[in-house]
């Protein structure tokens, strides 16, 4: 297989992957309100060696959504990962005994 053919089989496997909407959703109506959400995309690709090593991904989150009303106000409602907030606290405790635990080691 040549070069050039490894790269538009690449291409190929990520337009499978990348559709329409893939970044700005499907607008939603509810009442007067439109709401438009919003993710963040990430793609790679990548090729091992010389065997049929090639690979294409694409990871997408949620980032929020945009509200627009009746009257033309656009505002920006961002999304909440719970996850990521746990995460945080999760690693702010393990820092704090960490020092803790070098401050009393210290003392002796």
């Amino acid at each position: 297989m040549t070069e050039k053919s490894d790269h538009a089989d690449i291409l190929d496997r990520l337009a499978e992957q990348v559709r329409e909407h893939q970044v700005f959703g499907e607008p939603v109506r509810q009442g007067d309100t439109t709401l438009l959400p919003v993710a963040s995309i990430r793609v790679g690709g990548g090729r091992r060696g010389r065997d049929d090593g090639r690979g294409v991904g694409v990871v997408s989150r949620p980032v929020g959504a945009f509200s627009v009303s009746a009257d033309g106000k656009v505002a920006w409602h961002p999304a909440v990962s719970v996850n990521r907030i746990v995460w945080g606290g999760q690693l702010a405790v393990a820092v704090i005994a960490v020092a803790v635990a070098l401050a009393f080691r210290r003392r002796r």
